[in-house]
């Protein structure tokens, strides 16, 4: 299995000014994520940023840095020029992984990657877990997805999909934020105008969906902890990091 990661890292965040440097139990929140990246089989990890700050922070713990334009808009279009920088071939593998998660397991970095490779029918690959909590079903927040017989995503959606899910939680997934693309879908993504679906549920996704791009779909195979989004976020993951060092 070949495989890069590419970890984008902003330092602009309106909730978090600067998360991706923020101190998680004496290592910034952006190291931590590059070292469960690193845990994983993938043959580099790469970390894009347009901020000096967090290239200087980057290399040093000795990661591999690409500076990359101030005007992307997305994570999507950020890993797309690393790509290009480094003259991927279009078959290539490239998985996404958000800058604050630094509790990632390795396993499902593998996981996503290797579900790619092996469904040459699609163009995208990314995860699940079920919801069993029946106060999510109904919360904006949480992303849902509806996926067919072949592990295919049919939608996603912040409204409670399926509906009958309002009442069950049962064939209810939240859809997790984490991706691996071929290039060539990456080189056809930032040609194509953000679509009307996108822009109605504010989910980047959907604009592949609506191009035809198959998206393959699978239940995690471990749980993964929330991300960084929320002052309670960040103390929530110090405490689980500085428990975990005792």
């Amino acid at each position: 299995m070949s495989f890069s990661v590419v970890i984008p890292a902003r330092y602009a965040a309106q909730r978090l000014p600067g998360k991706p440097l923020l101190d998680i139990g004496g290592k910034p929140m952006l190291q931590h994520t590059y070292e469960r990246a690193m845990e994983s089989k993938a043959d580099r990890v790469i970390i894009a940023t347009d901020d000096v700050r967090i290239q200087e922070a980057a290399q040093g713990f000795g990661a591999l840095v690409c500076m990359t334009s101030s005007s992307h808009v997305s994570g999507t279009d950020r890993i797309q020029e690393v790509s290009s920088q480094l003259q991927m071939d279009e078959s290539a593998v490239v998985v996404n992984v958000q800058a604050d998660e630094p509790l990632i397991p390795s396993s499902v970095i593998n996981q996503v990657a290797e579900n790619l490779q092996q469904n040459s029918g699609v163009g995208i690959a990314t995860l699940c877990e079920a919801i069993t909590a029946k106060e999510e079903i109904g919360d904006s927040n949480s992303v849902k997805v509806v996926i067919d017989n072949r592990g295919h995503a049919l939608y996603f959606s912040r409204a409670t999909i399926p509906w009958q899910g309002s009442a069950s939680a049962k064939n209810c997934y939240r859809h997790i934020g984490i991706y691996a693309y071929r290039v060539a879908v990456l080189n056809q993504f930032v040609e194509w105008p953000v679509c009307e679906l996108e822009v109605t549920e504010k989910l980047e996704q959907l604009r592949a969906l609506y191009n035809g791009v198959g998206i393959h779909v699978a239940v995690s195979n471990q749980s993964i902890p929330p991300g960084v989004d929320t002052e309670r976020d960040l103390e929530l993951v110090r405490a689980h990091i500085n428990a975990n060092k005792a």
